[in-house]
C-alpha cells in the first residue's frame, strides 16, 4: 500500500511540473508569437525609413519606391540587418526567424519594392526572384569602349569588367573570331539585362544575337568561312561610320568593294577618326586635318590600302545587309554634298568627284 501512495505521489508531482512549465510556456510562447505575427505583419511607410540608404545598396526613386540590392553571395540575415538599419523592417532577429521557418533563400538582384510594405511581404519579395531588368539601348556605329560605358550606366556590369570580358581571348576563340577583341561582333541592340550581370554572360548574350541576326540576314552564311565573314565585318563597320542615308548603304558597299578589287587605298575618314579617338584615346576632331591622314597606324586607310586589321565599331543591320548585298556600280567615290540630309554624290573618276565638291552650298 505504501508503494502504491509512493507512486501516485511521483505521478502527481510529474503532472504537477508538467502544468507548471507548460503554464509557464504558455505565459512566455504566447505573447512572443502574438508580438512576431504583430511585427511580420506590421507595415512600413516611407517616412519611418532612416537616411542615408544608400550605403546600404538601399534607394528611393523619385516615385516613392525602394530600390534593394541583394549582392551576389550574401545571407539572409545580412539583408536583414541591412534592413532594419534604413528602417524598412522593425526588427532583424524577426526577418531571421520568418527566413528560417519559410525555408526559402533570397535571390541576388536589384529588387523594386512599393510602400507600404510588410515583413512578410518584404521577405516574399526578396525570395520571388522578380528582379528588376535593366534595359540598354546600344546604338548601331559604337565602339567597344562606349559600349561599355554605356553598359555600366545601365548599371548592368562594370565597364573595366565587360572590356575584360570583350577581350577575353576563350571568349573570343569560342565564336571562331579572328581578332583580339569582340570589337564589331556584339549586335547594337535593345536588351534587358538583371542587374549586376556577370559581364562574360553579358558579352556572351549580345555576340549570340550578333549571329542570330547576321543568320537571318544571310540564311546561306554557315557556307561563309570566318575569315570571309572577318572581312565583311570589317567592312560592314567602315561602312555604318560612313553612311547617313540608309539607300546609300550598299552603294557605299559598293564603292569600297571596286577599290579593295583594284588595291586601291579605300580613304574612310572614319578609320581615322578610329585612330584618333579609340586608340589615341584623343576627343573626337571636328574636322580631320591632313596630318591626321598621315598617322601611322595600320587602321589608317589613307595610307594602307585593304582593309583595317580589324572592326572599328559595332555594324547594325542596314551596314551588315549593304556589304551583303552591295550595289553593282563603276563608282570608286563618293561625297557628302548635303550636310544636313546626309546626301551624298557618287562618281566613277577623281575628276567627277573633285567637281562635286562644288555642289556644296557655301557656308557649309
Amino acid at each position: 500500500m505504501a508503494n502504491q501512495k509512493r507512486k501516485k505521489t511521483n505521478v502527481l508531482k510529474v503532472i504537477l511540473r508538467f502544468l507548471s512549465i507548460l503554464v509557464a510556456l504558455v505565459i512566455i510562447i504566447i505573447p512572443l508569437s502574438l508580438a512576431a505575427v504583430m511585427l511580420m505583419n506590421s507595415s512600413v511607410n516611407s517616412s519611418q525609413l532612416v537616411f542615408p540608404l544608400e550605403s546600404d545598396a538601399i534607394q528611393v526613386e523619385e516615385s516613392g519606391s525602394i530600390l534593394i540590392d541583394v549582392r551576389r553571395g550574401e545571407t539572409s540575415q545580412s539583408v536583414g540587418l541591412r534592413l532594419e538599419r534604413t528602417g524598412l523592417i522593425d526588427n532583424r532577429y524577426i526577418w531571421n526567424l520568418l527566413c528560417r521557418i519559410k525555408n526559402e533563400h533570397i535571390k541576388t538582384g536589384t529588387y523594386r519594392l512599393e510602400l507600404p510594405a510588410t515583413v512578410m511581404s518584404i521577405h516574399s519579395l526578396l525570395v520571388s526572384g522578380k528582379e528588376i531588368l535593366h534595359k540598354v539601348t546600344i546604338p548601331e556605329g559604337v565602339t567597344l569602349a562606349k559600349m561599355a560605358v554605356l553598359i555600366e550606366e545601365a548599371g548592368i556590369c562594370s565597364a573595366e569588367s565587360f572590356l575584360e570580358s570583350a577581350g577575353d581571348s576563350q571568349i573570343i576563340a569560342s565564336y571562331g573570331i579572328p581578332n583580339n577583341t569582340m570589337e564589331g561582333y556584339l549586335f547594337p541592340d535593345t536588351y534587358l539585362f538583371p542587374g549586376s550581370f556577370p559581364s562574360d554572360k553579358t558579352v556572351k548574350t549580345m555576340a549570340d544575337n550578333f549571329f542570330y541576326k547576321m543568320q537571318t540576314l544571310n540564311p546561306s552564311g554557315s557556307a561563309m568561312s570566318m575569315k570571309e565573314l572577318n572581312e565583311k565585318v570589317i567592312l560592314a563597320s567602315i561602312v555604318e561610320r560612313e553612311y547617313r542615308i540608309a539607300d546609300e548603304a550598299p552603294l557605299m558597299a559598293g564603292v569600297f568593294l571596286n577599290r579593295l578589287r583594284i588595291n586601291m587605298a579605300l580613304q574612310s575618314c572614319a578609320t581615322v577618326v578610329y585612330i584618333i579617338t579609340e586608340i589615341q584615346k584623343k576627343p573626337h576632331p571636328s574636322v580631320l586635318l591632313f596630318q591626321d591622314l598621315e598617322i601611322r597606324s595600320p587602321y589608317n586607310t589613307y595610307i594602307h590600302p585593304g582593309l583595317p586589321p580589324s572592326p572599328i565599331c559595332a555594324p547594325g543591320t542596314v551596314a551588315l545587309n549593304a556589304v551583303l548585298n552591295p550595289s553593282k556600280t563603276d563608282y570608286l567615290y563618293f561625297r557628302l554634298t548635303d550636310p544636313a540630309s546626309g546626301k551624298h554624290y557618287f562618281s566613277k573618276n577623281y575628276d567627277d568627284h573633285i567637281r562635286a565638291g562644288q555642289l556644296i552650298p557655301k557656308g557649309l
